[in-house]
């Protein structure tokens, strides 16, 4: 038996932002050299303009 999935438009729009934002944040991760083959690590500090910029777009997308 195949499986299926149907699709809405919201699913795609739910999927491009979050593929905009995981390649946001792409540079910004780094692997700890122990775990290098599996992929473990973590997420470097954007710095506190990067985080102002964030919290004004939230709040300018709240209605």
């Amino acid at each position: 038996m195949k499986a299926t999935t149907e699709t809405k438009p919201s699913d795609a729009a739910l999927t491009r932002e979050l593929l905009e934002i995981g390649l946001e944040m792409q540079d910004r991760f780094s692997a700890e050299p122990i775990y290098a083959k599996t992929g473990k690590g973590f997420l470097k500090s954007a710095g506190v303009e990067e985080l102002k910029k964030i919290k004004a777009a939230q709040a300018a997308k709240k209605p």
